[in-house]
């Protein structure tokens, strides 16, 4: 029996696995093949295409139409040796890429390749060959970049470079060279060899160090150099250097790190100048200035008194300067207070008129009373009441105004001494007084029940608490109450004078104590003043050491000044000293009175001689020499300015006699200032009163004369 077909031809199963096996392979490569396929013909920025083994284009994908300008259709199946220049194709040097593809595996290549416009590109190859499991060559696969741009950018840096070496090459001033990181020459330029005297061939890879002397390269300053260079990226220095023949030259090298774009130290640029001859006329300049200063010392010598005078000079006309600077700035604020000081000025002078003309008519009218016959004796006791009352008013305003000037002139001096409270008061109130009565005020006064004694002077004192009673009796409305209240303690004197007149405003309470500073003024309130009292009280209060303070709850409210004193002594009543009237009483004694003016000289031996002394009055200063020989005075009263021989002339003649009955010495004189009470002390004077002399005074003066 014949065998059936199906029996016969039915492979074994073994074979049928490997066939199944080898279709499936198959399928897959040809799908691996078809993705690869479509991903590298969509890929644009490489040429990627595919090469028979002769060199016909079998494949094109996007990124080679893009490079090379041809379409698909148009170039399948062309040879690829049209991309290539004529010469390369002369040269048949693409054939020579496939044939060193096949027999190394793989070829890599750069160079000018054509678009179909004709137009070149520089161009990275890569061709691969492809060969089967049975390795018989199938092709080629070729891809192809554009690398036109860096190309340019390569060439644009070559040519730079080579411009750059050409230029630094030619360069016969400076040595311009390069170093590795170890120090060692890499470069030489032409200035290099003139200068240091090597050829290229003698010095490239030698290292920099043997330019240096050898005290330099001892103590590692060659490696200094290129430590500081790596460290800061620059390093500049002057020194001796090496010439190849050993001769030295002073040189300036600047060396300058270089690095990578990583960082990384590739080497050195050394530049080096020869700065010899600079250095030898820095030498011979250096001699020249040693001699130079020699002789520039012999000239200082000369030239120094010169010198210090053009200082002098100088720093005058600075000191000039600034001062004119200075008053120009005070000129400006001087100028904007003309205006006011002016306006001050027409108030003081119009009060010092009325001041003045005030206790003249009064006084004026007394005087005519007393002419009057037939005048009752009351009548005239009045009139002379009123007299004594407006000329203590006079004598008041004048002192105010010399203590005025004397203050502004910082000249008031203080006859310190032990002064009881109670004498201070006494006398404050023998000044204010007639202000109190005149306004029919209420006067309370309160002391303490210790016996108090300060140290300072009597009449400024009594003047301070006198002045704040008279301002308070002006400015308290008629028939007002005053009080006037002193307490001790904790070391210190509290003196308050307080009133219920017219009080303070706010804006005027912190300028009280200013010079010329008074409230506001009416017709129907003339209270008169100067506006000078305050003034002194504060300043006469400060130099005692003390403080004055003002307080005012406004206008229509009162006002209270307070003076705070140290306490010089604090007893009980019982322990106090007997006072300076107490102690010492009341003699009868020869005055010899000295004036030129009549009446001074006649009411003041009057009053003496109402005191009970003995005394005689002359006019003339050449009569008095030979009145002392005659009436033998225990006290003179001189006036300075006399006919004949002034009062200075006068003292130092009494003070000459040898057998002197004078025991006190006074100046009676109108001039009050420091320098002449200087004169008179010099002249030999004990005292210097100012007219018009104060009588208690001058009868304590009196009294106090020794046997």
């Amino acid at each position: 029996m014949s065998e059936s077909p199906d029996r016969t031809h039915r492979p074994s199963p073994e074979v049928a696995r490997s066939e199944f096996a080898r279709r499936r392979a198959e399928s897959s490569q040809r799908q691996a093949e078809e993705h690869f396929d479509r991903v590298i013909a969509g890929v644009r920025d490489y040429a990627i295409f595919l090469l028979d083994v002769d060199g016909r284009v079998i494949t094109w994908n996007a990124g080679a139409e893009r490079i090379k300008g041809y379409r698909a259709d148009e170039i399948v199946g062309q040879h690829f040796s049209r991309f290539y220049p004529p010469d390369a194709q002369a040269a048949h040097w693409p054939e020579r890429e496939l044939e060193l593809a096949a027999q190394t595996g793989s070829f890599e290549n750069e160079g000018w390749r054509l678009r179909k416009d004709g137009s070149r590109f520089w161009a990275n190859v890569v061709v691969t060959p492809l060969r089967d499991e049975a390795e018989n060559l199938r092709g080629f696969l070729k891809i192809t970049r554009d690398l036109t741009e860096r190309r340019r950018a390569d060439e644009a840096l070559r040519e730079s470079e080579e411009c750059f070496r050409l230029m630094v090459d030619g360069v016969r001033d400076y040595a311009i060279f390069m170093l590795d990181p170890e120090g060692r020459v890499v470069t030489w330029n032409t200035g290099a060899k003139r200068l240091k005297g090597y050829r290229a061939d003698e010095i490239v890879g030698q290292h920099f160090s043997r330019f240096y002397p050898q005290e330099a390269i001892d103590r590692g300053w060659p490696q200094y150099e290129l430590q500081e260079a790596r460290r800061v990226g620059r390093f500049e220095d002057e020194g001796w250097r090496l010439r190849s023949d050993g001769s030295r030259f002073w040189a300036n090298v600047v060396i300058t790190a270089l690095h990578d774009p990583q960082g990384e130290l590739r080497g050195y640029s050394k530049v080096t100048r020869d700065l010899t001859e600079r250095r030898q006329a820095e030498i011979e300049l250096q001699r020249a200035a040693a001699d130079l200063e020699r002789r520039v010392e012999e000239r200082t010598r000369e030239l120094a008194a010169a010198n210090a005078a053009l200082r002098a000079e100088v720093e005058q006309r600075r000191r000039l300067q600034d001062e004119r600077e200075r008053l120009t700035r005070q000129l400006r604020e001087r100028v904007a207070a003309l205006d006011a000081s002016d306006r001050h000025k027409n108030e003081f002078l119009a009060m010092l008129g009325h001041e003045l003309r005030n206790p003249l008519a009064p006084i004026r009218n007394a005087l005519e009373i007393l002419k009057l016959h037939g005048v009752g004796e009351t009548t005239r006791d009045q009139a002379r009441g009123t007299i004594e009352r407006q000329v203590q008013h006079l004598v008041r305003l004048v002192d105010d105004l010399l203590d005025v000037s004397r203050i502004m002139q910082g000249k008031i001096d203080l006859r310190r001494e032990r002064v009881e409270l109670e004498a201070v008061i006494g006398r404050a109130l023998e000044i204010a007084q007639p202000a109190v009565d005149a306004n029919r005020h209420e006067l309370l006064v309160s002391l303490p029940a210790a016996h108090v004694e300060l140290e300072g002077d009597l009449i400024r004192l009594a003047q301070v608490v006198g002045n704040l009673l008279v301002n308070a009796a002006k400015y308290t409305t008629r028939a007002g109450q005053i009080e006037l209240r002193a307490e001790a303690g904790n070391g210190e004197l509290t003196l308050q004078v307080r009133d219920n007149g017219i009080g303070i405003a706010p804006e005027l309470l912190p300028r009280v104590f200013d010079f010329f500073v008074q409230g506001s003024r009416s017709l129907e309130r003339a209270q008169g003043g100067l506006g000078i009292g305050l003034t002194l009280v504060k300043r006469l209060v400060e130099m005692h050491g003390g403080t004055v303070a003002a307080a005012s709850d406004g206008p229509g409210r009162g006002s209270t000044f307070t003076v705070t004193l140290p306490i010089h002594h604090l007893a009980s009543r019982e322990d106090r000293s007997p006072s300076r009237d107490e102690a010492i009483p009341e003699r009868r004694r020869r005055v010899l009175v000295v004036d030129d003016n009549v009446d001074a000289a006649e009411s003041a031996a009057a009053m003496l001689t109402l005191w009970g002394h003995d005394v005689r009055a002359i006019h003339d200063g050449t009569m008095v020499l030979d009145a002392v020989r005659d009436q033998r005075p225990e006290v003179v009263l001189l006036d300075i300015g006399l006919p004949g021989r002034n009062g200075y002339d006068v003292a130092r003649e009494l003070r000459a006699l040898a057998d002197s009955p004078v025991r006190l010495l006074v100046a009676m004189t109108g001039y009050g200032q420091d320098e002449d009470r200087r004169r008179s002390a010099e002249a030999g004077f004990d005292v210097h009163l100012t007219k018009p002399i104060d009588p208690q005074q001058l009868r304590e003066l009196i009294a106090s004369v020794a046997d």
